[in-house]
């Protein structure tokens, strides 16, 4: 059961976007990254095309090492620990140390 999962809230806890939140987009199992809507933002040339009729430059999202995000608390939205529990029917759940509910 991986950490952390598409569509998750995160906060980053380490690094140069520092206690920004948002929500992940994609994840990369085998290299241990994520990458996290509007953090880690960085300057790309792109060419004239259908796309960008100008050229120039856009921001695009890098990926960020899975160890510098945590998974926001649903209830007080700080940075939460979480334990995985098996219910009664057999699925896991991901439930905060903070609060208690499931995320």
């Amino acid at each position: 059961m991986l950490r952390i999962k598409r569509d998750d809230k995160v906060i980053v806890i380490a690094g140069k976007d520092k206690g920004k939140a948002g929500k992940v987009i994609k994840v990369f199992a085998s290299e241990n990254q994520v990458v996290v809507e509007n953090v880690n933002l960085m300057k790309k040339a792109v060419k004239k095309g259908d796309q960008y009729p100008n050229g120039g430059f856009v921001e695009v999202e890098r990926p960020i090492h899975i160890s510098n995000v945590m998974l926001a608390d649903s209830k007080s939205n700080k940075p939460s620990r979480f334990k995985a529990n098996v219910l009664k029917d057999g699925s896991k759940v991901r439930i905060s140390k903070k609060s208690g509910e499931t995320i």
